[in-house]
């Protein structure tokens, strides 16, 4: 394997508190989810990107990821990125420092997580959250 490329170790992953701290320093907040899942709820000012799209053979990745974050943003923004709950995250984190980004950051539990925690998005679903007030 070529030393060169970022592995699942080398990811800086974030919990849900960490990521709302980067926020407030000048991160933006990457929604790696389908268009559908981004619709249901998210982060207030989040960037959607899908990382995989849904068709009839299954989760598809989207070969254009990376050219289409390269359109609304630079290498060196600093990015927290996350989907629903890690998985696709991680990749789409994995894929970025690949490309050049340093400043990049998955958050561990993705949109569940900032929901469980109580930092529900704009039309955040209830149905995510495990406790309700």
């Amino acid at each position: 394997m070529d030393g060169s490329k970022s592995s699942s170790e080398e990811v800086k992953n974030v919990d849900v508190y960490t990521a709302k701290g980067l926020l407030s320093t000048g991160y933006r907040y990457l929604d790696v989810r389908t268009k559908t899942e981004f619709q249901k709820g998210h982060v207030e000012g989040a960037v959607n990107i899908p990382y995989m799209f849904v068709t009839e053979e299954g989760r598809v990745k989207n070969q254009d990821f990376i050219a289409q974050v390269l359109e609304v943003s630079q290498k060196d923004d600093k990015l927290v990125v996350a989907c629903n709950r890690g998985g696709r995250g991680l990749k789409a984190t994995i894929d970025l420092k690949n490309e050049g980004y340093e400043h990049v950051a998955n958050i561990e539990g993705g949109y569940s997580a900032w929901v469980d925690a109580g930092f529900a998005g704009e039309n955040a679903e209830k149905t995510a959250c495990k406790f309700h007030p």
